[in-house]
């Protein structure tokens, strides 16, 4: 354990958190002396407490990360950087390498061993940025057991795949499991969509074959393919992993894997459906590193972000978010709650499921198993006494009726709704069955967005626009000629040409007028002519905007946005 060259530290930590008695730490310090043992692998040598428990007590107590390796997943380029004879020698597991950053993360039974240290340094080059957290040393020695002398690339693993034969039994037990090379390739497929970005994971048999695709940037990209002989292998070991019936190959089946990598956990939401050459298992990767991020991280235009603050500090009202699936709307939601999140509020959530724990925030996944829909959970809710409140998703009557009735007794509530734009709420909400006085004075209002993919600024290229492209951003005939970007493709994007994402948002902001205009029943036309001349930005006139900036391209924006209805 760590800081093991202060037993009586040690044992004062451990006596204080109610880990071990008073009489448990003399008898250890007793056998110490005979043994000149470390006092944590004593303790749990004479079963007075868990080398996990030990871990993650020490870890707190002494301001450091524990980690927990029995769901670790390593970086094979971390394995490499360090012998095996040194792991064992200095009990430390690498865990992950960032070439860029020369940064090197390590598992380690002393944090405070600084001859260890100083041999990776040394080993590495001198100039590497080592981070290290606490793990048990039992922990360490099988994961190196694990870990070492089996190949953790995927092409080697697919190299060794297509020599070996498949141990079915070992799928699906614990012993010696890194043996077999589908319980590395999974491993190795998951942690490579992790360092990629990627949102999915699609497993998808074909009549010959298994494609392997990841959604990166909200793209579907092929990365891998391998004979569908050894499918049935592959969705074995990913049931294991989701506690999902490995038994059970004609009904939809739906589970969760929690996993480490680079040091944070992972959760991966699974998804599996029988289709007419096996079944199709789907993976969404949820990572909190990436899912919760602050208002100012969302990359938003600063007159955007300052109509954003003003609307959410209104005290009561509905604030609507829509968009199609993978626009971003649960990531612009958190933020907004983070941007609330005080001590001073109660924040409630119903969410179908709960993607990411929030601190503070009193989360609640809907169970139809129980009868706990969203308009039962929010009649719930409401007796909790709750400040603000966060509904999923708006699909019925009841559930919007819900919503608004906490809105008119004084709640601020969160929620999205399916609509093309933000405009389009006002039709949809109709069409559920909330009557337009209803809505006159409780919505504060309705945002519309999308994500599009950045260009990457390394090999972006300038053009100049035909004529209608000129057409689609809006330019005057006779204007003087102008340049904007399009995506090209080099080694640093992964011939993409582009890198990252950005949220383009349209914000329909309610106000006296308005509300007044919904209330009369005006149509859509009517409702449009008053926002714009409120300087309402639509979702194509925002992307336009990000375009002449150089920051995405024509083709990007025309592909989450309809710029067709501008050529007149």
């Amino acid at each position: 354990m760590s800081s093991q060259n202060n037993p009586l530290r040690i044992g004062e930590i451990l006596i204080k958190n109610g880990v071990v008695s008073n009489d448990q730490i003399r008898i250890a310090l007793i056998e110490q002396k005979k043994r000149n043992e470390h006092l944590g692998r004593i303790l749990v040598r004479l079963g007075f407490a868990t080398e996990a428990i030990i871990r993650d007590v020490l870890g707190g107590a002494l301001g450091q990360k524990s980690t927990d390796l029995s769901s670790v997943v390593p970086d094979s380029e971390a394995i490499k950087r360090i012998p095996k004879e040194l792991a064992r020698r200095y009990r430390l597991l690498p865990l992950t390498y960032d070439v860029n950053r020369n940064h090197l993360s390590v598992a380690m039974a002393d944090t405070f061993n600084v001859v260890a240290i100083d041999q990776i340094n040394a080993l590495m080059g001198g100039d590497v940025e080592i981070t290290a957290s606490l793990a048990g040393e039992a922990e360490i020695q099988k994961a190196i057991d694990q870990f070492y002398g089996f190949e953790l690339s995927v092409d080697g693993i697919l190299k060794e795949i297509e020599t070996g034969e498949i141990d079915y039994d070992s799928l699906e037990g614990d012993t010696d499991e890194y043996s077999q090379p589908v319980v590395r390739l999974v491993n190795a497929l998951l942690s490579d969509a992790v360092k990629r970005e990627a949102s999915d994971i699609h497993f998808e048999p074909e009549e010959g074959f298994l494609r392997f695709r990841y959604r990166i940037d909200g793209v579907l990209r092929q990365v891998r393919s391998l004979h569908r002989n050894y499918w049935s292998a592959i969705a074995v070991r990913l049931k294991v992993m989701a506690g999902l019936d490995i038994a059970e190959t004609r009904k939809p089946q739906d589970g969760r894997i929690t996993l480490s990598f680079s040091g944070r956990p992972i959760d991966f939401r699974v998804s599996t459906i029988p289709t007419v050459h096996g079944e199709n298992i789907v993976l969404r990767i949820l990572d909190r590193l990436k899912g919760l991020v602050s208002l100012e991280e969302l990359g938003l235009d600063e007159d955007v972000l300052d109509l954003l603050k003003i609307m959410v500090a209104r005290p009561n009202g509905i604030i609507l978010v829509t968009g199609p699936t993978g626009s971003g709307k649960t990531t612009t939601l958190y933020s907004l709650l983070t941007h609330l999140n005080t001590e001073s509020v109660n924040i409630m959530t119903l969410e179908d499921p709960v993607e990411y724990p929030l601190s503070m925030i009193r989360q609640t996944s809907v169970n139809e198993a129980v009868r706990l829909n969203f308009a039962s959970g929010i009649r719930s809710i409401l007796r909790q006494d709750p400040d603000i409140i966060l509904v999923g998703e708006v699909r019925d009557e009841d559930t919007a009726t819900m919503a608004f009735r906490a809105a008119m007794t004084g709640h601020q509530v969160f929620t999205t709704l399916h609509t093309n734009s933000s405009m389009g709420a006002i039709p949809r909400l109709m069409d559920i069955g909330i009557r337009p006085e209803i809505m006159a004075g409780n919505i504060i209002g309705v945002m519309a967005q999308r994500l599009v993919r950045k260009l990457c600024n390394h090999c972006k290229e300038a053009y100049e626009p035909s004529e209608m492209e000129r057409r689609l951003l809006g330019a005057k005939a006779g204007t003087k000629p102008f340049k904007i970007f399009r995506a090209r493709g080099c080694d640093e994007c992964d011939h993409q040409g582009y890198s990252g994402r950005i949220a383009i948002m349209e914000i329909l902001k309610f106000d006296h007028e308005i509300d007044e205009l919904i209330a009369a029943g005006a149509t859509l036309k009517e409702l449009n002519d008053m926002a714009s001349s409120k300087d309402f930005k639509t979702l194509a006139e925002m992307g336009i905007r990000k375009i002449i900036e150089g920051t995405t391209s024509l083709d990007e924006i025309s592909r989450v946005i309809d710029l067709t209805e501008r050529i007149g």
